[in-house]
This record gives structure tokens, sequence and C-alpha cells, in this order.
């Protein structure tokens, strides 16, 4: 049987009642065991709940997924194997069905922020 793998979630709270909470905060999982990390904020000004991966011994992050109201995107390379889903107003998951390769065993987290849009210049 293939040796299990640790899921870890990492949040970052500014003490303020606009905080950031996720859970949960560890899991050891074995390969093909679903994965279920769920996030929320009670920043009313916020309206994006973000998504990211850090593998281990790496330094670098790199962005799954977001949800931006209802809207839900998850990013080229983890399509096939990561969702997300929630509103991005207050709550978010992120969801990995069936984890299967080491690389799935990483550092989650979560970031809520106003969502920035693009527009064209005005001229």
């Amino acid at each position: 049987q293939p040796a299990p793998f640790s899921v870890s979630s990492l949040w970052f709270l500014k003490p303020s009642k606009n905080s950031v909470a996720q859970s949960p905060g560890a899991l050891i999982k074995h390969p093909g065991e679903e994965v279920r990390i769920d996030c929320n904020h009670s920043n009313t000004d916020f309206d994006m709940i973000q998504w990211y991966k850090q593998s281990a011994g790496e330094s670098d992050m790199l962005l799954v997924g977001y949800v931006r109201f209802t809207s839900t995107v998850v990013e080229a390379p983890f399509k096939d194997s990561y969702n997300v889903s929630g509103d991005g107003e207050s709550r978010a998951c992120l969801h990995i069905p069936k984890p299967g390769v080491p690389e799935d065993g990483a550092v989650y987290f979560c970031a809520a922020s106003r969502a920035q849009c693009c527009t064209a210049p005005s001229l």
C-alpha cells in the first residue's frame, strides 16, 4: 500500500475582526483519499479568495485557483485534479478529489482580497 502523505494548510491572521480562517490546519491522507480544505473570512470589502500551494522544499508558491463572487477558476496545471468552490464573499473550498502523486502533499493556504478588475484606460 502506498505511504501516506501530508497536506498542511497555513494562514496568516492579522488581529482584527476581519480575519481569514482555514480548516483543517493539517491532514494526513493516503493517496486516493479525498482532501477538502475550507477557508472563511469576515471582511465585507473582500469578494475574492485565492488558493496557493507551496511544495516541500520550495520557497515559491503557486496559484492553484480562486473564487471571485461565484465564478471559479482553476489554473491550467491543476485543472485535472483540483477544484475550487464557494462564493468569495465569505467562504471557499479547495477540493482534491483523488490526490495520487507525492507532489499533492504540500502546504496549501488561502488569501482573501478585493477583486481587481481590468478596464480599458480612458482616453
